[in-house]
């Protein structure tokens, strides 16, 4: 089974693709043309990479899915689709996906306050504008319903969320 999860800016996804992370799930690892952030590690966070080398991979159909989101490439590669559990999508990507990758998969929401998400962007060393994420997200996420589980709370508990959605 596949995780998949998806939310706004600041929501929550990296803190529980973390904690699966340290309970012996597979994440992925998506390339990216954005800038890496503060913290970050290429190989690790993201596979960051060039414009070029991104175009490049779609070239040679390296990517499982792709997506230019608020100006940079984001996408996952096919040997990171075989190779992992856990996978960060936004809603444009998810419709992208596969009906049989949707079948094997749960999605989770991360549908968190606009404060709460607001207060974590301000937190972050960021090249990019809250103003544009929280733009950005609105569109994307306008007719987003293909999901199994949607988190509102901003302090969820991430052991209660793997066992609701491992039963």
């Amino acid at each position: 089974m596949n995780i998949i999860l998806v939310g706004k800016a600041a929501s929550g996804k990296d803190y529980f693709k973390n904690y699966l992370l340290e309970n012996s799930f597979k994440t992925s690892i998506s390339h990216t043309t954005r800038p890496m952030r503060k913290g970050e590690v290429n190989g690790e966070t993201y596979h960051f990479v060039s414009e070029d080398e991104f175009i490049s991979m779609i070239d040679n159909q390296n990517f499982f899915e792709y997506k230019k989101f608020n100006g940079w490439y984001y996408g996952t590669s096919e040997k990171e689709i075989k190779d992992s559990q856990v996978f960060i999508f936004t809603p444009s990507g998810v419709k992208d996906l596969p009906r049989y990758f949707l079948n094997e998969s749960i999605i989770i929401y991360f549908d968190i306050s606009k404060d709460v998400r607001i207060e974590r962007l301000k937190k972050r060393s960021d090249s990019d504008s809250i103003e544009r994420r929280l733009k950005a997200d609105k569109e994307d996420f306008k007719d987003f319903f293909e999901y199994d589980f949607r988190v509102f709370e901003s302090n969820f508990s991430c052991e209660e969320l793997l066992n609701a959605i491992s039963l």
